[in-house]
């Protein structure tokens, strides 16, 4: 076993590079792992600056002048959040408040649905069975409330958290767009000279992430537009709100559009019954979903990302689980990063037998 082991250690980290790279990788895990909430306002910077970079790049290829150019975009940065608090924000708070006091009314309408069924179809229900699944799907509701009380209420200090984090973010974003050239040449700097692996996965990885996060939140914006337009014609309730969920369920590959089409249902369901609506309803949302799979994300990805859906999945459940959204917003690029240390590590392919390594004389 140790013979074995050894070989794989020369095979793998023979290189001084693998060795920097590696303590790099386990330095950035451990550091995120352990102060990855403090750290929150700085990811959250760094993904905003990275997405707002290409607008600044693209003004620059205008002749603006850097400085200009970033006032500019950080300026309609600001412009564009400080729209969506004002408007969006209480819109969607105001929808959610009405659709919790709706639940209820929910409740008792498929309480009063499901009782007719023994009488419909009694070689499939019972009245007994029907009793317990009843009172299980009570219980859990009320536990379901409770816990989302409890969770609103022990939220209620972190509104100072995020009124500092809307000062803390954007002064951090103007300084990450002016000082960009700078940053990078500082960090770059703590990095061996000689990097040739470094700088294939970095270029590499900067084609893929600038190409899937800008794509990604392009595809959230036009994908939830679309849908609030679409709800609103139809005259669904709560049209903002779950125009909301719909831009946002594209964050998470396969899973989000599974998991997001059953409160669309259940409110068009609740709001018409099985008539015409409902069908116009659900044509809409599919209409949608497909124009979004089939012809959006073609357009926006132009660099296709060549993983499997399985190995997609295991990575939106593992990082979702270690860093939460943003876990699963990077689920792809953290993927796709892992995909090219693996073709890009150095590898000593020289053959030598296990005898030479151990009569080799140490450095």
């Amino acid at each position: 076993m140790r013979k074995v082991l050894e070989r794989w250690i020369h095979r793998y980290f023979a290189d001084d590079e693998a060795l920097v790279l590696s303590g790099i990788l386990l330095a950035t895990l451990v550091v995120i792992i352990t102060l990855g909430d403090i750290l929150a306002p700085v990811l959250a910077a760094l993904v905003f600056a990275f997405l707002l970079q290409g607008v600044v790049n693209l003004l620059k290829r205008w002749r603006l002048p850097h400085l200009a150019a970033v006032i500019i975009v950080f300026t309609s940065f600001v412009g564009l959040l400080f729209a969506i608090m004002v408007f969006l924000f209480p819109i969607v708070i105001q929808q959610s408040s009405n659709l919790i006091q709706e639940v209820p009314g929910m409740v008792r309408y498929w309480h009063d649905s499901l009782l007719l069924l023994p009488e419909k179809y009694p070689q499939l229900i019972s009245e007994a069975r029907l009793a317990e699944i009843m009172t299980y799907v009570q219980r859990e509701s009320a536990h379901f409330a409770e816990a989302a009380v409890t969770f609103s209420v022990s939220k209620v200090p972190n509104v100072i958290v995020v009124m500092v984090y809307l000062v803390l973010v954007p002064l951090m974003i103007f300084f990450m767009l002016k000082d960009r050239q700078y940053l990078v040449l500082m960090l770059t700097d703590m990095l061996p000279e000689r990097r040739p692996v470094m700088d294939q996965v970095w270029q590499e990885m900067n084609l893929q992430i600038a190409n899937y996060v800008r794509g990604k939140a392009a595809e959230v914006f036009i994908v939830g537009s679309v849908t609030y337009i679409c709800f609103s014609l139809l005259g669904v309730n709560y049209a903002a709100l779950l125009a909301l969920l719909v831009g946002l369920s594209v964050v998470i590959p396969y899973i989000g559009a599974v998991v997001v089409t059953v409160p669309v249902l259940l409110v068009g369901l609740f709001q018409w019954g099985w008539g015409s609506e409902f069908l116009w309803l659900f044509i809409a949302y599919s209409v949608i979903q497909f124009l979004d799979g089939n012809v959006l994300v073609p357009l926006l990805f132009s660099e296709a990302v060549n993983l499997h859906p399985i190995a997609i999945i295991l990575a939106v459940l593992l990082f979702g689980g270690v860093w939460g959204f943003w876990g699963v917003f990077f689920a792809i690029p953290l993927a796709t990063l892992i995909k090219a240390l693996y073709n890009a590590w150095p590898r000593n392919t020289s053959e030598e037998p296990l005898s030479e390594l151990e009569d080799a004389p140490a450095d």
